[in-house]
């Protein structure tokens, strides 16, 4: 007979592993609303007494989470982080030009996962994606981010052209990025504030997106593929990014 699984809500996700589980118990923003784990991957935990937890045999979490997930002894229910408003995000001193990642509808969670950790590797400012077209918080989202969902700065907005005219206001020059440009990204990146604009896995850039940016630009990248992950392809740019910054 097969085990009952115990799911997780969407408003309700649990995360796994240890990247994942430290970086929510180590945010004061994240509200952690139960823990099973056995007591070894406890140990090196102070818990909060108010927090619920469960001590469990290593084949018994697995109940609590997707089929064969690496759940590394530990698992941490939580309610998701606070609404971060854009205006809040962009209200920095001109002189922080960190660059800003924009998402046109990345809906796969490991991509925004991986995209988050890139975010938080080269220090960018933050990533906005449209509400209705990108992933909730989820233990697969978190898992891939690393701890970085927990401390890169996520906004999601009802209207991404509207975002994006809010952003050029803020002084920030639109880059999106797209494969049938003619310039590269190098070429484009200016001295002053970045927005890089990806498109959805396959799709690319929607057209409505594309005219909302400055300029269309593209990688560099051989003739023996076509195109890269948006994954992969948002960490080459912002490393394209800082490396313009730290060159000035």
């Amino acid at each position: 007979m097969a085990r009952n699984r115990h799911s997780a809500s969407p408003s309700h996700p649990r995360f796994w592993g240890r990247h994942a589980v430290e970086a929510a118990l180590n945010n004061p923003e994240r509200h952690i609303r139960r823990i099973w784990a056995t007591r070894e991957a406890l140990a090196p935990y102070s818990i909060d007494k108010s927090i619920p937890v469960t001590i469990a045999e290593v084949t018994d979490l697995g109940r609590f989470v997707p089929n064969d997930a690496p759940h590394q002894g530990i698992i941490v229910e939580v309610d998701p982080l606070p609404d971060i408003w854009l205006a809040d995000l962009l209200e920095q001193p001109d002189t922080d030009k960190r660059p800003l990642l924009i998402l046109d509808q990345v809906t796969d969670p490991h991509n925004v996962g991986a995209i988050l950790r890139s975010a938080a590797a080269f220090n960018a400012l933050g990533i906005v994606t449209q509400d209705r077209h990108s992933p909730p918080e989820s233990g697969a989202l978190a898992r891939a981010a690393s701890g970085a969902l927990e401390i890169v700065p996520w906004v999601r907005v009802t209207n991404l052209a509207r975002a994006l005219d809010e952003i050029a206001e803020a002084d920030y020059w639109r880059i999106g990025l797209s494969g049938h440009a003619e310039e590269t990204l190098a070429k484009t990146l200016g001295s002053g504030k970045t927005a890089l604009v990806l498109g959805a896995e396959g799709e690319g850039l929607r057209q409505n997106t594309e005219a909302h940016c400055d300029q269309i630009a593209k990688l560099p990248i051989s003739a023996n593929i076509e195109s890269l992950n948006v994954s992969n392809a948002a960490a080459v740019a912002l490393y394209a990014a800082v490396e313009k910054l730290n060159a000035e």
